[in-house]
């Protein structure tokens, strides 16, 4: 039993790199358009456009395009950037992306907590399912990352950042790596009624309930290569290492609650950890129109930071995403988000806002992201400077824009530059600068826009 998540992962990845083999030698010309039969299921099969449609991995009356990360939602309008395959009575899909940057976050030298960095941060996700008798869906999703190879155990830097530890500190000015196997979850749905589901899932590691979609499978955020600073304000549970989620539908509303492990995983980025289910989570999604997404959430995390054993954190998330095609390959995507953390060995509530925006037309995209972040002398690693641990105000702005050089075989090669402000409170002006300003140029590969058509009601 204790070889059976590495055996289970080695079979999920095989699999999903013959799928991805064969995705890349399908033919890609135009061709007429038909019907395909999945397990029961009547779907059209790409058309003259290159247009397919397929449902939700949660529910048989849902479309595809509003599944986010792990259990989430995402608007109904929201595109995709994926290969799809299809088989008798199994669909999957794999999308991902490869970031290779050069990165410094203090180009000026303002102060001296700065750094600079070349790096791949990555990860590939492979999701597939099949219908069940004639009301159930049965889904399997994996996600991996490079990042312990490419990124390195110690993260890359990114002032302000702060969050896990690494060879016995607190990772501060850094974003931490994720872990190679950073999702392995199973998920049941079973349609009870009309317009109602109820489903169940299981990861090691997984997604709780709790928070947004997790940033780097947002469609506002899929241009920026770094991860918000309120990361662990908002959405840092999404490697989990042991969650059950319970959810019911009815509708566009849901309502979910779940059990997970609440510690972070550890600096061991290849293992798996222990599972404990010491920690819970409830959220209601909903989407009001296929172009918005909402969803509240409160969470109880038990002792989430290993350098910090006996802290705990209750988490309030609660966010907007608005995304609406202005064309075949064009769309504009805004996620507004905020989240808080009460600690419970000080009993501070510490707030952070997070505003982000993607413009995409065909070719060229222009994005940005606005971030405010209240962290303490504790969270910076600074109470030694600062005994008394006041509260510092972090704003940060994110200027950047992406042109697709290239598309073959499904896959675009996309070259893009970003720049960021750092307003520093005054209190870490002589640590920092007033304003030091971080840098990067890079390379993305990842699939190209997958077009779909709406689902069509069953």
């Amino acid at each position: 039993m204790k070889h059976l998540p590495v055996l289970i992962a080695a079979m999920l990845l095989a699999v999903s790199t013959q799928l991805f083999a064969q995705q890349m030698k399908m033919d890609t010309t135009k061709h007429k358009p038909h019907t395909h039969h999945m397990n029961g299921i009547e779907m059209d099969d790409m058309d003259m456009s290159g247009s397919m449609q397929m449902n939700s991995q949660f529910s048989l009356d849902l479309p595809m395009n509003r599944d986010g990360s792990g259990t989430s939602w995402v608007p109904d309008e929201s595109p995709s950037y994926a290969y799809m395959i299809h088989g008798k009575k199994w669909m999957t899909m794999i999308h991902g992306s490869f970031f290779a940057r050069y990165n410094n976050q203090d180009i000026f030298k303002s102060g001296n907590r700065g750094g600079q960095k070349f790096d791949v941060p990555n990860m590939v996700m492979a999701m597939t399912q099949t219908k069940v008798g004639k009301n159930g869906l049965f889904s399997i999703n994996t996600m991996f990352s490079l990042d312990p190879f490419l990124v390195g155990p110690g993260g890359y830097p990114l002032l302000y950042q702060t969050g896990e530890s690494y060879q016995g500190k607190k990772l501060v000015d850094r974003q931490h790596p994720h872990d190679l196997f950073s999702e392995l979850s199973v998920a049941y749905t079973q349609r009870i009624a009309k317009d109602a589901d109820l489903s169940f899932s299981f990861g090691y590691p997984g997604e709780p309930a709790l928070g947004p979609p997790v940033f780097m499978h947002r469609l506002s955020a899929m241009n920026d290569p770094n991860a918000p600073l309120g990361h662990h304000y908002q959405d840092a549970t999404h490697i989990t290492f042991g969650v059950a989620t319970l959810g019911f539908r009815y509708k566009d509303i849901k309502l979910e609650g779940s059990a997970f492990t609440g510690r972070e995983p550890d600096e061991f980025r290849y293992n798996f950890d222990k599972m404990k289910f010491d920690s819970y989570s409830a959220r209601m999604s909903y989407n009001p129109s296929k172009e918005w997404a909402l969803q509240v959430s409160d969470g109880y995390i038990h002792s989430p930071e290993e350098a910090e054993p006996q802290q705990n954190v209750n988490r309030f998330t609660a966010s907007a995403i608005r995304t609406k095609m202005l064309g075949d390959d064009s769309y504009i995507s805004t996620t507004l988000v905020y989240g808080q953390n009460h600690y419970s060995d000080n009993d501070k509530t510490l707030p952070s806002v997070l505003l982000e925006n993607s413009l995409q037309f065909s070719k060229v995209a222009i994005y940005g992201r606005y971030e405010f972040v209240q962290k303490d002398a504790e969270e910076l690693d600074m109470q030694a400077a600062f005994p008394a641990n006041p509260n510092v105000n972090i704003n940060a702005v994110t200027l950047g824009t992406n042109y697709i050089i290239s598309t073959g075989k499904s896959t675009n090669l996309t070259a893009g530059v970003q720049a960021t402000v750092n307003v520093s409170p005054s209190t870490l002006k002589t640590y920092y600068g007033a304003a030091p300003i971080g840098f990067q140029v890079y390379l993305r590969i990842n699939p190209a826009l997958m077009k779909m058509k709406p689902m069509m009601d069953m």
